[in-house]
């Protein structure tokens, strides 16, 4: 086996094409660290060709960050025939630090899968119960439950939403029972999560 030691492998002048191995080369080897094409170069894998990666692969793709799960912590009092903003005053996880007290903020632009979920304690036979997602001062989802019974239930909201990096994002419920109604607390119970939608 014969080898080649140089600084430097360029094509000839007039080819912008520089082909390393050829028919008889199956597989080329590097043994070590290398870095491909200096910054701000495209270096480009052709229609056809398959990229195998049986190693650790870094900054491929995409990171669905931020995200953000938060929840009640202290039962809420829904007055009748009002809107209320839902408090979420818990964390389970916010590695950005995007959600605060009743607001999810990105801080980075994008397309974004949102859901809340909010526990009515105490709810009237027939009464209209609704859950909106709020984009600064406009709803942009909205679900409607007319409840039949007298125990509790759930009120679910979820879309994918495009924000930019200031967009405040609120979850509200209406309900107009005849009387409060409590939005329960805990982690399973009254909650609001979201991540950012790799593009």
């Amino acid at each position: 086996m014969s080898k080649l030691e140089t600084n430097t492998i360029d094509n000839i002048s007039g080819s912008s094409t520089l082909t390393i191995g050829d028919s008889n080369a199956s597989t080329i080897s590097i043994p070590k660290n290398i870095t491909l094409g200096a910054s701000g170069t495209t270096i480009t894998v052709p229609s056809g060709a398959t990229i195998t990666n049986s190693g650790t692969a870094n900054n491929f793709g995409g990171a669905n960050t931020p995200l953000f799960r938060a929840y009640s912590s202290t039962g809420q009092t829904l007055s009748n025939n009002a809107d209320t903003t839902i408090v979420f005053g818990a964390e389970d996880f916010d590695p950005q630090n995007t959600f605060a007290s009743n607001t999810f903020t990105p801080a980075v632009s994008g397309k974004y899968f949102l859901k809340a979920c909010v526990r009515m304690g105490n709810g009237a036979d027939n009464g209209q119960n609704e859950i909106y997602l709020k984009k600064n001062s406009s709803i942009v989802a909205a679900v409607r439950l007319n409840n039949s019974g007298t125990g509790a239930f759930m009120l679910q909201i979820s879309d994918i939403v495009t924000s930019d990096t200031n967009d405040a994002f609120t979850i509200l419920v209406y309900q107009n029972s005849g009387g409060n109604v409590t939005a329960e607390s805990g982690s399973n119970q009254t909650w609001f999560t979201g991540f950012k939608i790799i593009e």
